[in-house]
Parts: C-alpha cells; structure tokens; sequence
C-alpha cells in the first residue's frame, strides 16, 4: 500500500489526517473535479462549482491537498477538505447535506483512535486473521470509509478489527415458541446451553447494546434471557459485523445486524434478504462449484432469529475456510493486499510478470462463468473475495462470499422463485464494477505502485479474452468503465443499494 506518513508520523491526528485525506480525495477528483495541466509534479483540477484549483500529490491515494488562493497554494487540513467539498457539492447539486460532513468528520475521528489502538495492539498470528484487519484507510473511493455511526469510540472501539479486537459473544436464550430459522444453523448450538423451553441465540455485543430500547420488553417479560458470553473470543473481520469464529473440527463465520452505517449502508440483516438467503445461496454456490478450477464459495448456511426482533436480533450462518481451502493454501483478504499487511504477498515479489497471471486465473473465470452460465451476479469486490496462496505466495484458489450481496438475473429469480431483480445489462455493469473496477484494478494498481515499468492490463486483456461472453468485446473497446459515485450518492441521500455510476477511462481499451 502506498502509505501516506506525515513528517510527523507519530501525531496520530495528523496521521489521520493523511489517512482520511485519500479516499475522500479520490471521491471528488473521480466524480465532480475537472482535470487541468500538471503543476510542479502535483496533479492540478479545477472544481466547477466555484471554480477553485485544487493540487495534490498524486497516487492511487491522493495526499497533500492545497487549494489556490491569494497568489498561491495554500495546503488544507482533513477539516478544511471537508468544507471546501461540502460546499463544492451544494453548488454543484443545488443541495444542502450536514448528515454527510459529520460522517466524513466522524470517519477521521474513528481513523485517530483506531491508529492509536492499533499501535498499542498486538496483531493475530495467523496471517488470515491479519489480512481482514489491516483495513486502515478501508475503501479507497469513499468519502467517510471509517466511519462508526458518530458514538463515542469506548462503544465500537472493543469490536473495531483494525484495532486488532477480540471478544466473546453475548449468548442469549430466545423462547422456543419465538425462534424463526431456515437453513443449518446446527453451529450456533455448539456455542453454549440453553434451558429447557429456550433455544440458543449470539448476539454481538454492540449491537446488544445498539438495540437495548427494542428489546427491554422481552427480556422483562422472558421472552429473552442472558445466558452469559461465549467460552472463546472471535475475531471481527473487515466486515466489522461478521466474526470469524473457531468451531468443534473447523471454523465458521458468524454475520450479525449491527445498526449503524457503515460506508453507505445501515449494516442491518433486512428481512426480505434473510428470506431470500437461502435461494440466493443456493445460486451463488452452483454456480461457483460449476467453474472449472478450484474456486469455492463460503456459503451463508442459514440463519436464526427472534419473531419479536427478528432483524436486530439475526445472525447468519457462514461456511468456516478450511472445508473449502487447498491443502497447504493460506487465504487471504484481497482487500488487504492494496491495503498492504505484514504477510502481503506482493512485498516478497521479484516481479509479478508471473504472479499476475496467476491471480487472474483464480479470480476472473469463476465470477465470469457464474454470470455467463447461470445468470448469477457475484459481489467480488475486494473485501468479498479471498485469494489463496501457497507457500512462495502464488496464487492457487479463490474463495467468494456474501449471498445479501448477490443478484441475479430475471431468468434465474423466476427459476428459484424470487422477483426479478436486474437486467441483464444492469447485471453487467454490476459485475464490471465489482470484478474490475473495484478489484481488479486496485490490485494492479498495488502492482505498479511497486513495479513502475509493469504494465498489468495486457494480462487482464488475455484473461478476459478467453471467456466467451458476447459484452467482452465490448469491454476491451469501450473508452469507459462504470465507477461507483459514493461521493454524491451519500450526498443526494440515495439509497446504498441504488448503485449510479459515471464513465471512468477503461486501461483496457487501445491494447
């Protein structure tokens, strides 16, 4: 990762001034900024609603913000950044936000007291472990990644994976008559005892917390009892409400409601996704399993729940790691590999000339071949794909997850019951988003960042090529690609799953 340290490095606000400086950057030089003439080596854009020049240095995480004023540039703070954007975008969408700016505000707040946590902390020795909580600066094209929901940091900080944490799960009793669960959920009763009448329920304790008001009364009148907490700690994962659990004979990954958002999203378990789950699981898992390679899919097994609570109390079932993974194979987050982690692959490369095509042959066939052949549209973002590598760090195996995030196409919803949810070309575009733009090429950025002379995009060129997919040809000559506007859909208020997207210049095209 290219890690932004102020002179004063040790000054955890200006570190997370650094830090939140990046994604928020990326956000408005993607979606509002007009690019202008270099300047002195920095990257100069012009912003149209009032017309102002800003200059940074740059990367694929721009640092050192200067705004151009009285003769000369003058360098911002993360504060400073945040009202010259908020008032670049009231004049450039004629709309007012405040909940936006308390969120960017928040997310640099949240980036100080994780740095200083994180720099007291010890970080698991399992390399796995440490790949999903190295997520420091988090997505790259957001403008509040690190946002926490605006409470005091004594009440996520326990359960934040950049601070390393680990803790027990609350277990609660939820009385046999009130308990609502499809699927295998036999993994959540390995957790503890309930009594005679009770059946067993985890609950992660920030959300317990979160969602106190809504279930006073069924703890008064016994619907639900605490039964104590969980004999081993888990440990959160990027997802920050999914926890990596250890089980009797293997592992297993626990995803809970958490009521506070988190990028554009209140991390809720909805109702009308946790009556899909099983469907769309079954989908996502058929047509991975269908791919000719090792490829896996984690799948979301069930889920359990209360009647009276049945969205803050849910917790989803995922499949563990090692009934899916290589022999001798150690998984880890894509996500932190751009982020950069101490066990990163890339830092012990002498070349990714081989490398590279090794990663692509893992990652693009599977998700392709699942929209190509089953209509499936796979969320292989970075932080919803693994990537296996074996002892010299090549890559051998991909690992996908997260049925919420899966859509499919009208064909396949008809099939398994389901309403359709996107078209063909909204499918598409999706996939792009996610395989490319998202993930593809913020690893190859990783890549060159490390490798300058590399040129990463004739590899992706030939992967591409092999499928058979009648939009591949477009996607190689296509002048664009789709790129998410997270910047502007959090602050016209539009909803998170409401994804809009604006052309960027696609590296494909022209090889």
């Amino acid at each position: 990762m290219e890690r932004v340290e102020p002179k004063t490095a040790d000054d955890a606000g200006a570190r997370a001034d650094a830090y939140a400086a990046g994604p928020l950057l990326n956000c408005l030089i993607r979606e509002v900024a007009e690019p202008r003439p270099d300047q002195d080596g920095r990257r100069v854009y012009r912003l149209p609603g009032g017309g102002r020049l800003l200059r940074v240095r740059a990367g694929r995480r721009p640092a050192e913000p200067e705004v151009y004023a009285a003769g000369g540039w003058r360098r911002v703070d993360h504060a400073e950044l945040v009202k010259l954007v908020s008032d670049e975008l009231r004049r450039h969408t004629g709309r007012a936000n405040d909940e936006l700016p308390a969120e960017m505000i928040d997310s640099r707040e949240t980036l100080a007291a994780l740095l200083a946590a994180r720099d007291a902390a010890t970080a698991p020795d399992d390399p796995y472990l440490r790949s999903e909580q190295c997520l420091v600066t988090g997505h790259p094209c957001h403008p509040a990644p690190k946002a926490r929901g605006g409470g005091p940091a004594a009440s996520w900080l326990p359960y934040a994976p950049e601070a390393h944490a680990r803790f027990p799960l609350a277990l609660l009793g939820v009385r046999a008559d009130a308990v609502v669960e499809e699927g295998d959920t036999s993994a959540l009763d390995a957790l503890g005892e309930a009594p005679p009448g009770y059946r067993l329920l985890p609950a992660h304790p920030w959300q317990l917390d979160l969602a106190a008001p809504a279930l006073a009364a069924a703890f008064a009148d016994g619907r639900l009892i605490r039964l104590g907490a969980t004999r081993h700690d888990v440990r959160p994962t990027a997802a920050i409400r999914t926890v990596h659990a250890p089980a009797p004979g293997g592992d297993v990954f626990l995803k809970f409601s958490l009521d506070v958002r988190i990028t554009n999203d209140v991390r809720r378990l909805w109702r009308h996704d946790l009556l899909r789950l099983r469907r769309t699981d079954a989908a996502a898992a058929a047509a991975v399993a269908a791919a000719d390679g090792p490829a896996a899919w984690l799948s979301d097994r069930g889920y359990r729940t209360a009647a009276f609570a049945f969205e803050h109390l849910a917790v989803v079932v995922r499949d563990g790691l090692r009934e899916h993974l290589r022999p001798g194979a150690t998984a880890l987050l894509a996500a932190a590999l751009a982020e950069g982690f101490d066990g990163n692959p890339l830092d012990a490369l002498s070349g990714p000339a081989v490398w590279w095509p090794a990663y692509l042959r893992q990652v693009a066939p599977p998700a392709l071949g699942a929209f190509a052949d089953h209509g499936v549209v796979l969320e292989a973002h970075l932080q919803n794909s693994l990537i296996a590598v074996d002892a010299d760090g090549m890559p051998v195996q991909a690992l996908f997850r997260d049925a919420e995030g899966v859509k499919l196409l009208p064909e396949v919803s008809r099939s398994a019951g389901l309403l359709p949810e996107v078209s063909r070309s909204a499918g598409w575009e999706r996939l792009v988003y996610c395989l490319l733009v998202n993930h593809l090429c913020e690893i190859a950025g990783a890549l060159t960042e490390r490798f300058p002379a590399y040129d990463p995009w004739p590899a992706v060129r030939a992967e591409l090529a092999r499928c058979p997919l009648p939009e591949i040809g477009d996607l190689l000559t296509s002048p664009t690609l789709p790129g998410k506007t997270n910047l502007l859909l959090r602050w016209t208020g539009a909803d998170g799953a409401a994804a809009r997207y604006l052309p960027l210049p696609n590296p494909l095209a022209g090889g």
